[in-house]
């Protein structure tokens, strides 16, 4: 069975992380992946964790190690990671790390629509998106310093992504904001759906 076939999800990802620590059950992983603060990044919820596991049992990258119940809980198998699972691991990271992907975005798609709104309508929700983005930059700086007092560098990249990012999306707001003060930037909606309508006709 080729692991590569059925190994593609940043979910199999943190799952295979994890296990490379210790072994554990999808409980603890979940537990782990929400100290963390993982789960914000990935969306995960309880289910996606289990498809997860069983994906990646059945590409046999992990492997049950046996079960167990704590009081009155109920049993729960516990999971390692087999060696085919690490090197799949780091080449699957390795990959995600070095190839840039075109990840679908609702700013980028709404921005695709903006000549729907009107210049002054357009830049009022730029105004507000700038200032949102300004809190945002604000809460991630001081949160991020005060992080870098308690964990290494290592555990808080993708915060520092997060904020590069947040500043470079409010470059580019305020620059677009100023292009629709000044008019660089001008349409008429009306007039272009007008023009539509008529080519419609033709």
């Amino acid at each position: 069975m080729d692991a590569s076939t059925h190994f593609r999800g940043l979910w199999e990802l943190a799952v295979l992380s994890l296990l490379r620590e210790r072994p554990l059950h999808p409980y603890q992983m979940q537990r782990l992946l929400g100290e963390r603060h993982k789960d914000e990044l990935l969306a995960l919820k309880c289910g996606s964790l289990y498809h997860a596991v069983y994906r990646l049992e059945r590409a046999h990258l992990i492997e049950q190690t046996g079960t167990g119940r704590e009081g009155r809980r109920p049993e729960r198998t516990t999971y390692r990671i087999t060696p085919q699972g690490q090197r799949e691991q780091v080449r699957w990271l390795g990959t995600l790390i070095a190839t840039p992907r075109r990840e679908p975005s609702e700013f980028t798609a709404s921005i695709s629509f903006l000549v729907y709104l009107t210049p002054k309508d357009a830049r009022a929700r730029l105004e507000q998106r700038a200032g949102a983005l300004s809190a945002e930059i604000a809460a991630l700086t001081s949160g991020l310093k005060a992080a870098k007092e308690q964990v290494a560098r290592i555990n808080l990249l993708e915060t520092e992504y997060a904020l590069a990012m947040r500043k470079a999306e409010l470059v580019w707001v305020r620059r677009l904001e100023d292009d629709l003060r000044t008019r660089r930037l001008n349409w008429d909606i009306d007039a272009i759906l007008a023009g539509l309508r008529a080519a419609e006709k033709e």
